[in-house]
């Protein structure tokens, strides 16, 4: 059986990737920063058959938390194959370069770039028991560089200052990860589920957290042949998924 970790689990893309994973036979860590929110979710999925699932206590903001929970999953599990960095904010609104605070890009920061820090740095040890670990970092199309530049781009007019560049800065640590692993049987790619209808956006997109969870799973479960180092956003490319940094 392999063992899987993915933070902010306990609602919405994190919860349906856990769900799609525990029906592949994995056994799910539910990280939830509010332990009752994850007990909730957890037994949400036990009532649907999955007792291949746990929840686990986890801020990914605050260090003493992340610790803990590596140490409590160490002494369940002597391996980890998958980390999924699902859990992130967007900071709040206006997110405009001029009028953005400083307490939001430190917020945002705080989670969607040394969140996944935190977290990846203290179950790397777990990870490289496996013979097959695999590390998802879900980002955005919208931390593209590249597509943000270019006014042809669909959701080009979508700017938020804050959020945005804690994206273009995790797929940066996504990059130079992967290459620190590149000679190990790691795969390391940022993912991003597309726009999807969650309480992130305020229900405003026409994903499905079905189709998110499934954009994820996959690249969580690729084998030794598949790609690292790369990001994929298959909503922006259907045909191969990756898309520019």
């Amino acid at each position: 059986m392999k063992f899987a970790l993915v933070t902010g689990a306990n609602k919405s893309i994190g919860f349906e990737v856990a769900q799609q994973l525990a029906q592949k036979g994995i056994y799910v860590y539910l990280g939830s920063r509010n332990l009752e929110n994850g007990v909730e979710a957890v037994a949400k999925l036990k009532a649907k058959g999955f007792n291949n699932v746990e929840v686990i206590q986890l801020d990914i903001t605050d260090d003493e938390s992340v610790i803990k929970a590596s140490r409590e999953i160490g002494k369940k599990t002597k391996v980890l194959d998958i980390l999924i960095n699902n859990a992130g904010i967007y900071g709040g609104y206006p997110q405009t370069a001029l009028d953005a605070t400083i307490d939001q890009f430190k917020a945002a920061y705080d989670a969607n770039v040394y969140g996944v820090v935190r977290v990846t740095q203290a179950f790397i040890d777990l990870l490289k028991k496996s013979s097959a670990p695999r590390i998802v970092n879900v980002s955005s199309s919208q931390g593209s560089i590249t597509l943000h530049s270019d006014p042809t781009y669909k959701y080009y007019d979508y700017k938020g200052v804050a959020y945005l560049s804690s994206k273009s800065a995790l797929n940066m640590y996504t990059v130079v990860l992967a290459y620190e692993l590149k000679n190990t049987n790691f795969k390391v790619n940022a993912v991003c589920p597309g726009y999807t209808k969650t309480d992130f956006n305020g229900h405003r997109g026409p994903g499905t957290v079905k189709d998110a969870g499934k954009r994820i799973v996959k690249y969580a479960l690729i084998d030794n042949d598949g790609p690292t180092g790369k990001f994929f956003s298959e909503e922006n490319n259907p045909e191969t998924g990756e898309i520019p940094w």
